[in-house]
């Protein structure tokens, strides 16, 4: 599985292995109706992308960023009912997004101030309020890492966080990355504070580590990362 997931080919063997054992498990379940999908692309600098299945009535199915368009991958998805919404964090993480778009005919979900336009994204995010897409998915503008990031939260128990936010074992805690923020990290910080305010049990991250706890302690853990953002300005 590592060796189908690396973005750039560099995990070897000297024995031969069946690649397609790796292949066949992907996209991995990783709880309820959310995968992850492997098959990292370099062009999104090796970023993690989830897929969400929901039944059609619900609105369907969900790709959070781009892997690779790996044909293996689209055929399992093809059996998974395809994609109706594809949502973009942020430009670093968009890789093969015009082809799953042309692919499955999504729409696509990206705020305005990370170049959604110039994109050609179906639905373009403006501004710093949060979206609801559905009864199920809001979108949060959260910028800092990039102007125009945002995170997805799902069934308000799932947050897709993109480069924004992310479990560090280390310090067994929630983390945002200060050595990777390309755009503010005063602006980040607001952000996270905003966060405060919706409750979540999962953060799935493009970069770093899943984590899962319960929504009281993911609020600590959050306010944990605040305070420790704030020391460092």
């Amino acid at each position: 599985m590592a060796l189908v997931a690396c973005p750039t080919a560099s995990i070897g063997t000297v024995e031969h292995h069946d690649a397609h054992i790796g292949i066949d498990a992907f996209p991995e379940r990783i709880t309820e109706h959310v995968y992850y999908c492997g098959f990292n692309a370099e062009s999104s600098f090796g970023a993690w992308s989830y897929l969400i299945v929901r039944p059609e009535a619900a609105g369907g199915n969900v790709l959070i960023d781009s892997p690779r368009f790996a044909t293996q991958l689209v055929k399992k998805i093809d059996a998974m009912e395809g994609v109706r919404k594809m949502f973009l964090t942020h430009k670093d993480d968009v890789a093969d997004h015009r082809r799953f778009a042309e692919r499955y005919e999504c729409e696509r979900i990206m705020h305005a101030d990370d170049g959604a336009q110039r994109l050609g994204i179906e639905r373009v995010i403006r501004g710093g309020d949060a979206v609801d897409l559905d009864d199920d998915l809001t979108v949060i503008p959260v910028p800092g890492h990039t102007r125009g990031h945002m995170v997805l939260l799902y069934h308000n128990k799932f947050l897709f966080t993109g480069d924004h936010l992310a479990w560090s074992p280390n310090r067994n805690s929630l983390i945002a990355f200060r050595n990777a923020c390309w755009y503010s990290w005063t602006e980040q910080i607001k952000s996270m504070e905003k966060l405060l305010d919706y409750e979540f049990e999962w953060v799935l991250p493009g970069h770093g580590r899943i984590h899962h706890d319960s929504a009281a302690n993911m609020r600590a853990y959050l306010e944990h990362c605040l305070e420790w953002m704030k020391r460092t300005v």
